[in-house]
């Protein structure tokens, strides 16, 4: 009976620790969506202040950004530091195959030739101080 216990007892603290673990990455997970959402949100409202004064110009709307640029531009918002093309990949779980780190490094030269982005050394990108999440990419 006294080794039921124990193993018993074991199991318990087994399941407590992976209890404890569980709670840590969600909490991690829960900062983590609160900023993406706060992103979002920031991407949104400069999306319809953008829409509301190209309105009253009379000036067409430029073009929603594609998908994949948005996810790179929220990726940005987050990180609030540079990143090369190989860590943008890894985070969007692209692949590890040159083929995606070149097809992420043009995505990023284009934000960079709209403003966007800036390359503060060759390899490095970070956001425009200016005009970060602006919606203005037309082109994969």
């Amino acid at each position: 009976m006294r080794e039921l216990l124990e193993k018993i007892e074991t199991r318990q603290r087994l399941v407590r620790e992976t209890v404890e673990q569980l709670r840590d990455q969600i909490a991690r997970l829960t900062e983590q969506l609160t900023a993406a959402e706060r992103t979002l949100n920031r991407l949104e409202t400069t999306w319809e202040t953008i829409l509301k004064l190209t309105a009253e110009n009379g000036t067409p709307a430029p073009e929603p950004l594609p998908a994949g640029y948005r996810e790179i531009l929220a990726l940005f918002e987050q990180a609030g530091e540079g990143l090369r093309a190989r860590d943008v990949s890894r985070a969007l779980d692209l692949g590890p195959e040159p083929r995606h780190t070149e097809n992420t490094r043009a995505k990023l030269k284009r934000l960079v030739n709209r403003d966007i982005l800036i390359e503060p050394e060759p390899g490095l990108f970070t956001l425009a101080k200016a005009a970060p999440g602006a919606p203005e990419a037309n082109s994969n």
